[in-house]
C-alpha cells in the first residue's frame, strides 16, 4: 500500500519549538544493479590531468552494499517547506579544491554567513564558474597555488553547480541554506542530520545530480512513498530518528 507523506503547510506564526533536539539517520540505496563509473577522457592539460584515472562522478554506487554516494538531504524552508526558529550563523570556512583535475569535495553544504574557499593545489590553472541565483555569480581563474574566497550572503533556492570551463568534465555542487540542517550521503549511502528541533514535523528535500527530473517515488523500508517536488515530511522526536533504508529506483537516476 502506497504511503503518501503530506507536505507541511506554512504557518503564519512561528512554531513554539521544543528545546530538545533530534538526529535523523538515513541510508540511501540504489534500486538496480551496481556498476562501475565510466572513465573520463581528460584531454585538456592531458600530461597532468590524464594520469589520474578520472571517472564520471554523476552517480556513484557502492558495489558491496548498493549505497548511493552524494545524496543531499536538507530541511526545506522555501515554498511548501518548514518554518524554523532563527538559526545563528556558524561563520565557518569550507574548502573546495581543484585537486587532480577534479573538485574535492564533490558537494559542499554551506550556511548563510559561511565562506567558500576555492583552492588550486594543482600545477595547472583552473577556474570556478558559479552561477548563483540569490548570491552574486562569480567566474574566476585560480592559478596554481592560488585561492579565492566566496561569501554566502543568502540562501539559494536550488543546488548550484560549480564548473571549471578550462576542464569541462569538472563539476561540483553547492548547497546554500539558512540553517545547519543539511547532509550528504557517504560511500555507504549513509547520512545523519543532527540538532533538529524535536516535537514537530519537518519538510525535507532530497537531491541527487543524476535525477534529471523530480524523484516521484522512493521506498522507505520497503514501503512505496510518493514525493512531491522531491520533498517529504517527517516527524522528529528527541534523540535518534532512524528512518532506515531509502531505496531510489534505478529509473529515477541516470548515470
Amino acid at each position: 500500500m502506497r504511503t503518501f507523506l503530506a507536505l507541511a503547510t506554512l504557518l503564519v506564526a512561528t512554531p513554539a519549538w521544543s528545546q530538545e533536539t533530534g538526529t535523523l539517520k538515513v541510508r540511501f540505496v540504489y534500486g538496480g544493479a551496481a556498476f562501475k563509473p565510466k572513465p573520463i577522457n581528460a584531454d585538456k592539460d592531458a600530461q597532468f590531468c590524464g594520469k589520474h584515472d578520472l571517472v564520471n562522478e554523476r552517480l556513484l554506487v557502492n558495489a558491496e552494499n548498493s549505497g548511493i554516494k552524494n545524496v543531499v538531504m536538507y530541511v526545506h524552508t522555501g515554498r511548501g517547506g518548514s518554518t524554523l526558529p532563527p538559526q545563528p550563523a556558524s561563520n565557518k570556512t569550507y574548502e573546495l579544491a581543484n585537486d587532480k583535475c577534479r573538485f574535492e569535495p564533490h558537494i559542499v553544504t554551506l550556511q548563510v554567513g559561511d565562506t567558500l574557499k576555492v583552492t588550486n593545489p594543482d600545477p595547472v590553472g583552473h577556474n570556478a564558474n558559479i552561477q548563483f541565483f540569490a548570491n552574486t555569480a562569480v567566474n574566476f581563474t585560480i592559478p596554481p597555488g592560488g585561492e579565492k574566497l566566496v561569501k554566502i550572503e543568502k540562501p539559494e533556492p536550488a543546488v548550484i553547480p560549480v564548473d571549471c570551463n578550462i576542464h569541462p568534465w569538472m563539476r561540483s555542487y553547492i548547497v546554500a541554506v539558512d540553517h545547519p540542517f543539511a547532509a550528504i550521503s557517504n560511500d555507504n549511502g549513509e547520512l545523519e542530520i543532527a540538532g533538529l528541533p524535536a516535537g514537530e514535523s519537518l519538510v525535507f528535500r532530497l537531491y541527487h545530480e543524476a535525477a534529471d527530473s523530480a524523484i516521484k517515488e522512493i521506498m522507505i523500508e520497503g514501503k512505496a512513498t510518493e514525493l512531491r517536488r522531491n520533498m517529504l515530511e517527517l516527524p522528529i522526536k528527541a534523540g535518534m530518528n532512524d528512518l532506515g533504508t531509502i531505496t531510489i529506483p534505478a529509473a529515477a537516476l541516470k548515470p
